[in-house]
C-alpha cells in the first residue's frame, strides 16, 4: 500500500499519531534487543537480525516498480493490529484486506507510519514477487510470528544488493555474530560443549554455564536481580548479562560485555583466566578452546 484516500484516512491518521505519542516505547527499547531487519528488493526477501545473530529470513513482496518501494533507513514507529483498508473501506481483520491483520508501520519522509509498512496480504502467491504499491508484504504466518518479536524504534534497511545480509548488515555498522562448532580441551583433554563458540567483533564467546559446570562449578539464575552467580574454586563470581563488569568475592573486575543468546550467557574468552583460575586460549585454525590449569608457586 502507497497511498490512503486523505478523506477516508484523516481520523485514522490523527488516531495514530496520537496513539504514536502516547503509547511509542523508547528507542531504547529497541537498542536493548539490538534488532535489525533487511529488506533485500534483489532477492524479495526479508531478514530479521537480534543481538547480532541472524535470526530467520523469509520471502516478501515489494513494489512493482523499483522506485514504489523506498530504499534506506527508516524506523518502525507503529504496530497495528487489525488496521482497515481505508482505499476500499475493508475492515481490519477482514480475510479480504490485502493488508493482511499486522502492520509494522515505517517512517518514511514524514509519513508517520501511515503510508509504508512491513504487513500481512490476501493473496499467498504475490509473496516473492513486485506487486505492491511500496510497502513489503509477507505471509500472514510469517508477519505474525515476526509481529510479536519486534521493538518500536527497530531500525529497517532496505535495499536493492547482490551481498549476503551478513555483509549488508556490517555495513551498515551492525556487526553479526560467526557460530563455530563448540570444542573445547581442558588439560590437554578434548571436551564436548553442546552449545555454539560465538566469534563476534573479533572477540571469541564461550557459554558461561556449560563451561563452569564442566570446571566443577555451581550456577544460579536470579530472576528478580537478573543475575548469574557461580561458586568456583573457592570463587565466588557474579554478573549481569550483557554488561561489561563481573564481581568476585566482592572485587569488581572489567570484561567485555557478555552476550545472550539462545537463552544462555557467553563470556569473552579473553579476560576470564582470573575468573576461573585456568589460563585460557582460543586456536582460531582449530575453532578450540583451550583451558590449562595454572601452575601453583611454591
Amino acid at each position: 500500500m502507497k497511498r490512503i484516500h486523505w478523506k477516508a484516512g484523516l481520523a485514522a491518521i490523527a488516531g495514530l499519531l496520537l496513539w504514536s505519542v502516547l503509547f511509542a516505547a523508547p528507542a531504547s527499547a529497541a537498542a536493548a534487543k539490538n534488532q535489525l531487519i533487511i529488506v533485500n528488493k534483489q532477492t524479495n526477501e526479508l531478514a530479521f537480525f537480534e543481538n547480532g545473530a541472524l535470526v530467520k529470513t523469509f520471502p516478501v513482496g515489494t513494489g512493482r516498480t523499483p522506485d514504489l518501494t523506498p530504499e534506506g533507513i527508516f524506523p518502525i514507529v507503529n504496530k497495528i493490529k487489525n488496521r482497515p483498508y481505508y482505499k476500499d473501506h475493508v475492515p481490519g481483520g477482514d480475510p479480504r484486506n490485502p493488508l493482511g491483520d499486522r502492520w509494522l508501520g515505517l517512517e518514511v519522509d514524514g509519513t508517520y507510519g501511515t503510508t509504508y509498512a512491513i504487513h500481512g496480504n490476501n493473496n499467498p502467491k504475490s509473496i516473492g514477487h513486485y506487486v505492491s504499491a511500496g510497502c513489503i508484504r509477507m505471509n500472514n504466518d510469517a508477519i505474525h510470528w515476526l509481529f510479536p518479536q519486534i521493538e518500536l524504534g527497530t531500525k529497517v534497511v532496505i535495499t536493492s544488493s547482490g551481498h549476503t545480509f551478513a555483509e549488508i548488515a556490517a555495513k551498515h555498522d551492525y556487526p553479526v555474530w560467526q557460530h563455530y562448532e563448540g570444542k573445547l580441551s581442558l588439560n590437554g583433554r578434548a571436551r564436548t560443549l553442546s552449545r555454539d563458540v560465538i566469534v563476534a567483533d573479533s572477540r571469541v564467546f564461550v557459554p558461561m554455564r556449560e563451561l563452569f559446570e564442566l570446571l566443577g562449578a555451581s550456577v544460579a539464575w536470579d530472576g528478580k536481580t537478573k543475575t548469574v552467580t557461580a561458586v568456583i574454586g573457592g570463587r565466588t563470581i557474579t554478573h549481569v548479562p550483557q554488561t561489561g563488569s563481573v564481581t568476585v568475592d566482592g572485587r569488581t573486575m572489567s570484561i567485555a560485555p557478555s552476550l545472550v543468546a539462545s537463552n544462555a550467557v557467553l563470556l569473552p574468552v579473553r579476560g576470564i583466566s582470573e575468573l576461573i583460575g585456568y589460563d585460557v586460549s582460543w586456536d582460531g585454525r582449530a575453532k578450540e578452546i583451550r583451558l590449562t590449569a595454572k601452575a601453583v608457586a611454591f
